[in-house]
């Protein structure tokens, strides 16, 4: 699964408004932010970079005054932490990932009913609520629900929970498929919606949406061990883990 994983973590970052390949290394830029949680590249699967490589790579981040980042599954790419380390990349964190076949799906049999957004005040809404269910570490903004459209746009898919008042209670997201898997991501509730099931109704709806477009399974990365639960009750199971290295200001200039 990790050479899946990885795979398809190149071929999301292609996506990208401006994605570039350095070395081995794909890099997408996505020109409305400056996140680097937006911004990062990943190696090629297999990939075997130069100490030149790595440079190159930096270079591109520095061009645009992007912290330089990664996310990458290790044994998808095991020749590629190496070198990375050596340019003193290091790690942000350390991430478990889980994987869902039409084979281990279990969609409840209760709970909110999900939706697909259709109107520039549905996406809106959703990017306010995920802002909120996120403590605002990604701020709401006309180009948040803009990513959001592309998204659903693009060929992959967002879902959301409508609150009593008509708002958005919670959502999530799936990216376009790609050698036979997607990842499911951004899976947020807002604080006084927790506990209805909002948020295993999205993944399970999402989660099943892309297995009926063929998808051979579905990823995820967790957050704590409560979303854990939700997701391994709707048929997610351990498989593996991603790396997060980035580059520190000083190490970045003794790179230069």
């Amino acid at each position: 699964m990790d050479i899946d994983v990885q795979s398809f973590a190149v071929a999301n970052l292609r996506r990208r408004p401006e994605a570039v390949e350095v070395g081995g290394f794909v890099v997408g830029f996505d020109p409305s932010t400056t996140s680097p949680y937006v911004n990062y590249a990943s190696p090629l699967p297999g990939a075997t970079p130069t100490r030149a490589d790595v440079s190159a790579l930096v270079r591109a981040f520095r061009e645009r005054d992007l912290i330089p980042r990664l996310e990458f599954a290790p044994n998808g790419a095991p020749e590629a932490e190496g070198p990375l380390r050596a340019a003193g990349f290091t790690t942000e964190a350390v991430h478990a990932y889980l994987v869902c076949t039409p084979a281990t799906l279990s969609v409840p049999e209760s709970g909110p009913t999900p939706g697909t957004p259709g109107t520039d005040a549905e996406y809106a809404a959703i990017d306010a609520a995920l802002s909120e269910a996120f403590g605002g570490e990604f701020p709401q903004s006309p180009e948040g629900a803009a990513r959001l459209r592309r998204i659903q746009d693009g060929g992959g898919e967002v879902r959301f929970v409508r609150a009593p008042d008509g708002d958005c209670a919670g959502a999530a997201t799936c990216s376009a498929p790609a050698v036979g898997t997607s990842e499911l991501a951004g899976v947020g509730t807002r604080p006084a919606y927790r506990g209805r099931g909002v948020a295993a109704a999205v993944t399970a709806a999402l989660t099943s949406a892309m297995f009926d477009r063929g998808n051979r399974s579905v990823w995820l990365e967790y957050g704590g061990e409560g979303s854990r639960r939700v997701y391994e009750r709707v048929g997610f199971r351990p498989a593996g883990t991603r790396l997060y290295l980035s580059l520190t200001p000083v190490a970045q200039r003794a790179t230069a």
